[in-house]
């Protein structure tokens, strides 16, 4: 599960990830991320980083929407270690995510954070 204060909630917060942030697609998601980190700052107070979910009808229904959604919560949860502090992420579910497994979004996510974060391809 994605703890409260990892989770954007504000739509400015999602527009500024979407708007400024580096994209990565794949096929079942789209992930957007802004890196909040200060060259300058020591991090001793940095914000924790922040993940937010867009799951449209295009998925399917309101039951497979809200499958997806609490899918993808439970792989950002996991893998927030990862990410810089401050960071925006929205993670845009697309129309094939419906009929997706468990591990195929996994595989998608870690792909594409790992293309946005410059890590070494696992």
């Amino acid at each position: 599960m994605l703890p409260t204060e990892h989770r954007l909630r504000r739509r400015e917060d999602f527009a500024a990830a979407v708007r400024r942030g580096r994209r990565a697609g794949r096929p079942l998601l789209v992930v957007h991320l802004r890196s909040g980190t200060d060259p300058h700052g020591t991090g001793e107070n940095a914000p924790p980083p922040r993940a937010g979910f867009v799951v449209s009808r295009a998925v399917g229904n309101a039951v497979v929407r809200n499958r997806v959604k609490r899918r993808l919560r439970h792989l950002m949860g996991e893998r927030l270690s990862q990410l810089p502090p401050g960071s925006l992420v929205v993670v845009r579910a697309l129309p094939d995510a419906g009929d997706a497994g468990h591990d195929s979004l996994a595989r998608d996510l870690d792909s594409a954070l790992q293309r946005l974060l410059g890590g070494p391809p696992t």
